[in-house]
Formats: structure tokens, C-alpha cells, sequence
């Protein structure tokens, strides 16, 4: 396997140095903002965002008449997070302390967590944990004034969205709305990958945000050096095909394909046997821990844990173990399938394996997160999905294709989220100045005029670049002939507009730009006065940088070149056929009448009649040659 993406970091131990007070970089950033009623942050997984919320929760406790805090999580195994607390002992003037009944993740009571969530609103406790669930159920009766000088902290904040269909943001509409309630909104990213927004703008305008970023997180570890992001691809069954990247050496997080996705077996069960017998020789199980040991080739016994199994007995037991690892040792391998992507922290995790397509920027984000905690036992982490190799004579070839394209352009967009930024400003007349490492001046920039397109480029950028990577048409546009130009002005501004309709046409073009001209800089190279620009394939004095030069580069240029290496050319083929089917105008009779010209030309020419030909005739036959090739696939049985 050969990684699409190879990242290295210079171990600077500032993401894991803490100040007077305890906190470490994230945190003191986001204690500075401690008094803003509503706090959006946003900050990679093991950033310490639990420990952030207890700073800022405790200070509202004691300094800004807030009477209680209230915690939601979406599951209860990430409530642990949020457990008990010593911070007095590191500056803090005081220790994060859960009354042991009111944290209802961990509570094996069969009282209704809605009656204590309610309970607790009416008594002296200060601090409750739950999940996203009981607050929804609890929420259905309880008027919202119950909410004044409380604090409401949401964890995994992108669970939620702005669509009346979302019963957690309506919860969220109706306590802002209609109470005093302060509000810190937390997650790794502030992106759904669907149609609706997580808030509405005029509801987002209200928070303020803290973002720290993923490269500001793994270079200030002191471990973790490098990280891989690959993709390896299989025929036939993932299970004959996963020894091939399953390292037994490695710490690894396993996570199957759902079971309605076409990667699965349909027998998840079955899955997790027929790893469980490539690992090894199964041993036995631990009846106090759910603990499976399996006995490796060599006779190592390798500890692994089975998240599939959904037994209400059996799974707690494991999870409950998971949750008190204390060492390397006490775990080697974690077979998942929902769980254990967001919230779950395995710091000594070296290798997430995922098989299956997954088209979310969140997901993977969530997903590779699990294995860049810092921890001694590791200096790299890899992430690795085992996908299904596109299969000519597949009925779903197309949705198989743009699957995959959806998964390595959000990988392609980690590379930029895990890379410094550069800094863009308006190239003004007569400006001599010299030029500033990091930072470039363009002729024809539009800098943010508003503060709503300054938070767009400074807080929001990442995920508006993966919702246009992710666009079913811009996906068609990765190889294509369309020019930058259409991309650039026409289709990328209109993205722009579905997410942010308030934009003016200023304001719209502002961020058009940035978008753009962040994009193509991404990977660029600089050597002194010159900028190498992917795309461009060609070096470029600093000084002569213009809008007009940029907008004639394909912003996306890159993740074609890459796809390119790392795909052969036959599957390669295949996928370009498959984008390239999507944009025909030939339709059925066309075919019928052109067909025989097809056929004469692969006669006289050897070869299939070209769509990137000078001569019009042949673009023509190539059409119909792919649109008959797209029409056998779609009515193969």
C-alpha cells in the first residue's frame, strides 16, 4: 500500500505544554473567550476538548452566575470523557467533580434518566452528563425557562443540523430562543456533508468561535511524528483481502463496512470470526471483560475486543474495560462498526483500518482521530481504507466510482487541513516591500471587506472546501476537459451561494477567491522569489501573481494527479468513463445510427475513437462508444 498522503511533524510538544492555570494550547485559546454566552469550538480529536468545556464550565459556576451545567454527548461510552477531574493540583482553582447519580452515561440504574435530567433542575447538583438522547426525550417536557443560568454544553456539535427534521437542533432553536442559556457547541468539524446547514446563519452569527486546527494539534505533539492516509483496493470479499494491510504489530482499530453497504457480507457477525482467524488462533474469552484473546503466528497472545457484538450483556462488559486502559498492553486490536469513531480515545491506537467507502469529511476526520492521540509507543499513525476495486461488468460501477472519488477528495482536503496555512492580501501599486515567508500578494485579491466572510476564511474554510470537493459536479470536473475559468466563476460560486444565501454578490466574490486561491496553493512550493502552483506545472515569480492568473488553474488539478498515481490504468479508464457517461447528450438512437462508424474506425485506427481527439467526427464516435459501454452496464443483470 502506498499512502496518498504522507505528513511529517516537528514534535515541538506545545499541543501537550500547559500554562499556569493547566491548560494546554487549545484550551488557554479557548478560556479566553469563557464569557461569550454562545461558544462555538472547533478542534481536532485529543485536542482536550472535554477538558476545555470543564475550564470554561467551572468559571461560569463560580464568577458568571451560571447555576448548572449540563453536558450531552452522543453516546455514553464518549461520557467518560467528561468524568471526574483533578485540576487544582495543576493551577486551576478548582477540581471538575460529577455527582455519581447525575452522570447518566455511566449509571446502571433502571430509574429513567428523563426523571433525574428533570430532578436535577430542580436541586443543588451543578454538573450532569447524558447523551444527546436523554436531552431530546427530556426536553419534551420541560419548559425552556427551566434553562436560565444553566450552561449547555454539546459535544460532537455536527450531530445536530439546521433542518426542521432534527429534533436535537430544534432543542437547541427553542433553549436559545426562548431562555438565558449560554451555550458551548463542540466538535472535530463543523461539517455535515449533506444538504443542511448545522445552524442557520443568523443563529451561527450569534457564536463566537474558537478553531484550533489539526496541524497546530500533531505538530506540537511530542511523539507522533508522521502520519499516512492510503487507500488499499481488493476484489472479491474484504475478508480474503484484509491480512494484506492488517499489521498484527500494530495497535488497530478495525471498522467493518455497514451492513447495507455493498462492501459487506451481510453477516457482521461472520466478519469479525473470520478476522478474529486471520489474527490468529482463538484462545478464549474473559467472562468479567469481554476480552477475546487470539494467539498470533508467532504465539504472541494478542487481547482484542469485539465492538460488533450488540449482546446488552456482553457489550458493556467490553466497554466498560475499554474505558480503564491504563497501558499499551492491555489491548492490541478493536473490531468496531458503529462505534468507536467519535469521542473514543485509545491514545496507543496506531493503525485505523476502515473498509468501505466513506464519503463524509466528518467521518474520516473522526475515523483518523482515533489513531493520532500522542503516545510514547508511537511515532506514526496511519489510516487506511480498504475499498472495493471498480469492477467493469458491476451494475453500480458509477456509484461505485463516485464513492471513491468522494473518499480521496475529503482525504485530498485532510492534506490542507493537516498543512499550514498561507496568508493572501491585496497586492497594492507600488508596494516594493519584500516578501514575507507564508504570505502572498495578488494583484486583483479581494480581501474580506465583512466580519462574515473573515469567520468564513478564518474558521469555516475546510469544511466549505469539502462540501464543494464533495458536489456531485465538481466531482464529474476531476480529469475533465471543462475549463478552469467555468469551474472557477460558475460553478464553485454557486456552492458558495447554497451555503451562505446572505452573502452579497461582493461578499460571495470575496470568498470565491480565497476559496480558489487557497485551493490552488494547496501543495505549492516556494523557492526564494518563485511559487511552484500544482496545476500551473511550472514555476512563477512572486511579484507577477494575479486573480486572473489563478482563476486559470484547475483548483483540483491535484487530486486527478494523485488519484492518477495511485490508480491503475485501467481502473483509472474506467472511472473517467464513468464521469465522462454522466455529461453525454448522445441519447439511444444517436448510438443505434453512429455504431457502425464506431466499429469501422476501431478497424481502420486499432484503437477506440478518442473524446480528447482535434477531430470532431471521432469525439463523437468516443461519446457513443461510451455511451454504449454505460447502457450495457446499467442493464446487465
Amino acid at each position: 500500500m502506498t499512502n496518498l498522503i504522507e505528513v511529517n511533524y516537528s514534535q515541538t510538544g506545545k499541543s501537550k505544554t500547559t500554562n499556569a492555570l493547566g491548560m494546554r494550547a487549545m484550551q488557554e485559546r479557548a478560556y479566553e473567550k469563557r464569557n461569550e454566552q454562545y461558544l462555538l469550538l472547533k478542534a481536532p480529536p485529543a485536542s482536550g476538548k472535554s477538558r476545555a468545556l470543564m475550564f470554561i464550565a467551572l468559571d461560569k459556576l463560580l464568577h458568571q452566575n451560571i447555576k448548572k451545567v449540563i453536558v450531552a454527548v452522543p453516546e455514553k461510552s464518549i461520557g467518560g470523557s467528561f468524568g471526574n477531574a483533578d485540576l487544582m493540583s495543576h493551577g486551576f482553582e478548582c477540581d471538575w467533580h460529577v455527582e455519581a447519580k447525575y452522570n447518566l452515561c455511566t449509571i446502571e440504574s433502571n430509574e429513567s434518566r428523563s426523571a433525574i435530567f428533570k430532578e436535577f433542575l430542580t436541586n443543588d447538583a451543578k454538573i450532569l452528563i447524558c447523551t444527546h438522547s436523554t436531552l431530546r426525550n427530556a426536553f419534551e417536557t420541560i419548559n425552556e425557562s427551566r434553562f436560565d443560568n444553566t450552561l449547555l454544553a454539546i459535544d460532537e456539535f455536527h450531530h445536530l443540523s439546521a433542518s426542521d427534521a432534527s429534533v436535537l437542533g430544534n432543542v437547541l432553536k427553542s433553549i436559545i430562543a426562548k431562555s438565558n442559556a449560554h451555550i458551548m457547541a463542540m466538535t472535530g468539524s463543523y461539517f455535515r456533508g449533506d444538504a443542511h446547514p448545522i445552524l442557520l446563519p443568523e443563529v451561527e452569527d450569534k457564536f463566537a468561535k474558537v478553531s484550533y486546527n489539526y496541524y497546530e494539534q500533531l505538530n506540537g505533539y511530542e511523539h507522533l511524528k508522521s502520519l499516512g492516509i492510503g487507500y488499499h483496493f481488493y476484489q472479491g470479499k474484504f475478508t480474503e483481502a484484509i491480512s494484506e494491510v492488517l499489521d498484527l504489530s500494530k495497535k488497530t482499530i478495525i471498522h467493518i463496512p455497514h451492513v447495507n453497504s455493498r462492501e459487506s457480507t451481510k453477516d457482521k457477525h461472520g466478519e469479525v470470526g473470520f478476522i478474529l482467524d486471520v489474527i490468529g488462533e482463538l484462545v478464549g474469552e474473559e467472562r468479567e471483560t469481554g476480552v477475546i484473546s487470539v494467539k498470533r503466528a508467532d504465539g504472541k497472545i494478542l487481547k482484542v475486543a469485539d465492538l460488533v457484538n450488540d449482546d446488552p450483556v456482553d457489550r458493556p462488559k467490553i466497554q466498560k474495560y475499554l474505558r480503564e486502559i491504563k497501558s499499551a498492553e492491555d489491548m492490541d486490536i478493536i473490531i468496531a462498526l458503529g462505534m468507536a469513531k467519535e469521542g473514543f480515545d485509545w491514545p496507543y491506537c496506531e493503525h485505523a483500518l476502515t473498509v468501505g467507502y466513506r464519503a463524509s469529511l466528518t467521518e474520516i476526520i473522526q475515523i483518523i482521530g482515533r489513531a493520532t492521540r500522542d503516545s510514547q509507543n508511537k511515532s506514526h499513525a496511519q489510516f487506511t481504507n480498504l475499498i472495493a476495486q471498480p469492477d467493469a461488468t458491476s451494475a453500480s460501477v458509477a456509484n461505485a466510482t463516485n464513492d471513491m472519488l468522494k473518499a480521496i477528495t475529503a482525504s485530498l482536503l485532510m492534506e490542507q487541513v493537516l498543512a499550514p496555512n498561507f496568508k493572501f492580501k491585496t497586492k497594492l501599486p507600488h508596494d516594493e516591500s519584500e516578501h514575507v515567508s507564508g504570505e502572498f500578494k495578488i494583484n486583483g485579491y479581494k480581501e474580506p471587506s465583512s466580519k462574515r466572510v473573515k469567520d468564513i476564511v478564518e474558521q469555516d474554510l475546510a469544511e466549505l472546501k469539502a462540501k464543494i470537493l464533495q458536489d456531485a459536479t465538481i466531482e464529474k470536473t476531476l480529469g475533465s476537459d471543462i475549463t478552469p475559468e467555468v469551474l472557477n466563476k460558475m460553478l464553485i460560486p454557486k456552492i458558495i451561494q447554497e451555503s451562505y444565501p446572505e452573502l452579497s454578490a461582493d461578499e460571495l466574490e470575496e470568498v470565491r477567491q480565497h476559496v480558489v486561491v487557497d485551493s490552488v496553493f494547496a501543495g505549492a512550493k516556494v523557492e526564494g522569489n518563485r511559487v511552484f502552483i500544482q496545476g500551473s506545472n511550472r514555476f512563477i515569480n512572486i511579484d507577477e501573481l494575479s486573480i486572473d492568473l489563478i482563476d486559470s488553474i484547475n483548483p483540483f488539478q491535484r487530486a486527478y494527479e494523485i488519484m492518477s498515481k495511485k490508480v491503475d490504468e485501467k481502473i483509472l479508464k474506467l472511472i473517467q468513463e464513468s464521469i465522462d457517461a454522466t455529461k453525454l447528450t448522445v441519447n439511444e438512437a444517436e448510438a443505434a445510427y453512429y455504431w457502425k462508424d464506431v466499429n469501422k474506425f476501431y478497424k481502420e485506427h486499432g484503437k477506440e475513437p478518442s473524446k480528447n481527439s482535434n477531430d470532431e467526427f471521432e469525439r463523437k464516435l468516443a461519446d457513443v462508444l461510451l455511451f454504449v459501454k454505460a447502457f450495457k452496464r446499467k442493464n446487465q443483470k
